[in-house]
C-alpha cells in the first residue's frame, strides 16, 4: 500500500493553512491509488451495508450540538459515523471536517458524492478520499454523486483541472471516455457504490428516491462499472430531489429524474422499514435541511459553493450506542 500511504503523507493533512498536492505526488502515484481504490469498491456491493447501531432520536438531538462550534469534543465525535455531503473541490474545508471530527481510522466516514467540479482543489479532495478508502475500507465509505459522471465533470471543471495540472490521461483514469484512441484500464467513478444502508435503518445516497426502488434486491441487479442511463434507478439515486410543493412524483426541472413529495418519503420509509433517508445534492443555507417530518435530511458540506451564499458546512453524525 505504498501509493496511498505516500499520498496521505505528501498532503500534510494536518495543516489547513496551505493544503495541496506536492510536486512529489506524481501522476503515476495518483493513478496507482485510483486503480487500487477501483478494485476495492467493486468488491463491495452497489448498496454498501454499514453495520453501526444507530439511535435516530439521539441523531436529531445531536443536530443542535454539532451545528454550534465547539460544543462537541473530538472524543465525543469519534463515537459517530460522520456523514458528509457535497465537497466540490473545497479541500481546506474537507480538512476542517477531519480536524473537527477526527482522522480515519479513529473516526468513520460516509461521503455522499460530488467530490469534484467547481472548487479549486478537486484533485486534492478525490485523491485523499480514495487513499483513505484503500487504507481503511471497512470504516471509510465514498458513494457516487451526479458529478462523478462524464456528462457533468467533463464540463464543470474536473477535466480542465486534470489537463492543467497533470495531463488529459489522468482524467481518463477516473472517468472513461472512449475517445482519442486511448487505452483505458479502469474507471473509478463508474465503479463507485450508489447508496448505503446503515444498520438496516438509514438509507444514504447522493440524489434521492426512485419509483423503481421497491426492494433492496433490485440494487444487486445494478452491475458496475456503470454509465447511468436516463429513466433508470441509478439515475434517480444520483439526481432525484425532494420537493415541498409536489405530491407523489413529478418531472424534475433539472431535466433529469424526478422530484418527490413528503408522501413518497413517508410511504417509502414505512414500506422499507427505514427510520431516515440521508442525501446531499442540493445547496441548503444552513448546511442541512429536514423534509417529510424529519424522515429525510439533506446535507451540504461545501460552504463556498456560491460565494454569494452564506451558509454553514455540515456533517451529520450517526451515534453508535
Amino acid at each position: 500500500m505504498y501509493a496511498e500511504q505516500s499520498i496521505v503523507q505528501s498532503f500534510s493533512v494536518n495543516d489547513t493553512a496551505n493544503p495541496s498536492l506536492t510536486y512529489t505526488t506524481t501522476e503515476e502515484l495518483i493513478r496507482e491509488a485510483a486503480e487500487l481504490c477501483t478494485q476495492i469498491v467493486l468488491e463491495q456491493d452497489t448498496m454498501v451495508e454499514i453495520e453501526a447501531p444507530v439511535n435516530v432520536l439521539f441523531l436529531v438531538y445531536q443536530i443542535g450540538k454539532l451545528h454550534g462550534a465547539g460544543r462537541c469534543s473530538r472524543k465525543e465525535l469519534s463515537c459517530y459515523i460522520q456523514v458528509c455531503g457535497d465537497i466540490h473541490g473545497q479541500y481546506s474545508d474537507l480538512l476542517r471536517i477531519f480536524n473537527r471530527c477526527g482522522y480515519p481510522p479513529d473516526c468513520s466516514y460516509l461521503f455522499l458524492g460530488d467530490y469534484i467540479d467547481r472548487g479549486r482543489q478537486q484533485l486534492e479532495v478525490i485523491t485523499l478520499l480514495i487513499s483513505y478508502k484503500i487504507l481503511y475500507p471497512e470504516c471509510f465509505f465514498i458513494l457516487r454523486g451526479n458529478h462523478e459522471c462524464k456528462i457533468i465533470n467533463k464540463v464543470y471543471g474536473f477535466y480542465d483541472e486534470c489537463k492543467r495540472r497533470y495531463s488529459i490521461k489522468l482524467y481518463y483514469v477516473f472517468q472513461v471516455e472512449h475517445a482519442f484512441n486511448l487505452i483505458l484500464l479502469m474507471d473509478l467513478f463508474d465503479s463507485l457504490p450508489l447508496c448505503s444502508l446503515v444498520s438496516g435503518r438509514i438509507l444514504g445516497m447522493h440524489g434521492g428516491l426512485s419509483p423503481k426502488l421497491t426492494s433492496w434486491s433490485m440494487m444487486d441487479d445494478i452491475a458496475r462499472p456503470l454509465d447511468p442511463e436516463d429513466n433508470s434507478l441509478a439515475m434517480d439515486l444520483l439526481w432525484a430531489d425532494p420537493d415541498n410543493y409536489t405530491q407523489g412524483w413529478a418531472r424534475n426541472t433539472r431535466g433529469v429524474s424526478y422530484v418527490f413529495g413528503t408522501d413518497v418519503v413517508k410511504k417509502f420509509c414505512r414500506d422499507m422499514d427505514l427510520d431516515l433517508v440521508v442525501r446531499a445534492h442540493q445547496v441548503v443555507q444552513d448546511g442541512y435541511e429536514f423534509f417529510a417530518d424529519r424522515r429525510l435530511v439533506t446535507i451540504f458540506s461545501a460552504p463556498k459553493y456560491f460565494r454569494s451564499f452564506l451558509f454553514r458546512m455540515f456533517y451529520y453524525s450517526m451515534s453508535s450506542v
